[in-house]
């Protein structure tokens, strides 16, 4: 649901990053788009440069509600680090879970716009959640867990129409039970499971972009299926300091509840 694109092929690539190329943040911290971690590095520093961003999120569907506070650091477009506090309110039931998440990024080879060869990241994602209680209750098997992922970003000139696109695909490797909120492994596997994640994104104009974002899940807890995740989003990048992402989810079935859908808002302040 949001991302990081260029608006211009022809920008000076030894000034700082354009508008949009930092992407936006997403649930758990790290620079890409809503529910998947890009390549990108957050913000707009470009070479021995350091930037800051602020994001605040809702994702609403049927019967819960997921908020996240979260913000990141960046250095020479090369390394970001992040925080991100989620809270679930578990509206139908009553109650709430959370977690914190602590994220490192480390772009490895390549450039979104200006190489032919992709820009590569990999990155880790630390997280412990706030009370176990529940998710040991439906069998998970460790408070915290450490997500790996790889990841490969690359803009696409003129691609559609006139348009440039950027296609992004990670890797990760996870035993989080609802990207962490229910805790990690099973009382019977702790084993980490590689998950595909996918998006595309097509800049409409200089600030707009529409896109699709598509995110494998683990299926460890015996009580409840977990379904994979998806959302379509529409990103407008007001200026190098202001970005508001909304998107329609659809997150499968949680904890039980078939068929969780609904609206997704981000607003992401970037020094």
């Amino acid at each position: 649901m949001l991302m990081g694109m260029i608006l211009s092929p022809h920008s000076n690539a030894q000034t700082t990053k354009i508008i949009a190329t930092g992407g936006a943040t997403q649930i758990e911290g790290a620079g890409g788009g809503g529910i998947v971690p890009w390549a990108v590095v957050n913000g707009y520093g470009s070479s021995d440069e350091w930037a800051a961003t602020a994001v605040a999120t809702s994702v609403a569907v049927d019967d819960f509600t997921l908020r996240v506070l979260g913000a990141s650091v960046s250095y020479d477009n090369r390394l970001e680090l992040s925080f991100a506090r989620q809270t679930f309110d578990l509206d139908t039931l009553g109650g709430s879970l959370g977690q914190d998440v602590w994220g490192i990024k480390y772009k490895l080879v390549g450039e979104l716009l200006y190489t032919s060869i992709p820009q590569i990241s990999v990155g880790l994602q630390y997280k412990k959640v706030a009370d176990f209680g529940l998710p040991s209750a439906v069998g998970a098997a460790n408070d915290a867990g450490l997500d790996i992922y790889i990841a490969s970003s690359k803009v696409f000139f003129d691609a559609i129409a006139g348009r440039n696109i950027l296609l992004n695909g990670t890797l990760r490797a996870t035993e989080a039970n609802q990207i962490g909120l229910l805790g990690f492994g099973s009382t019977h596997s702790s084993d980490y499971q590689v998950m595909l994640e996918g998006s595309v994104a097509v800049l409409l104009r200089d600030d707009i972009a529409l896109g699709y974002e598509y995110r494998q899940k683990p299926n460890q807890l015996d009580f409840a299926k977990e379904d994979d995740w998806q959302d379509i989003f529409l990103a407008w990048f007001v200026n190098k300091h202001l970005s508001v992402t909304a998107a329609y989810t659809d997150l499968g079935g949680i904890a039980g509840f078939a068929h969780q859908n609904g609206w997704y808002l981000s607003v992401e302040g970037a020094l």
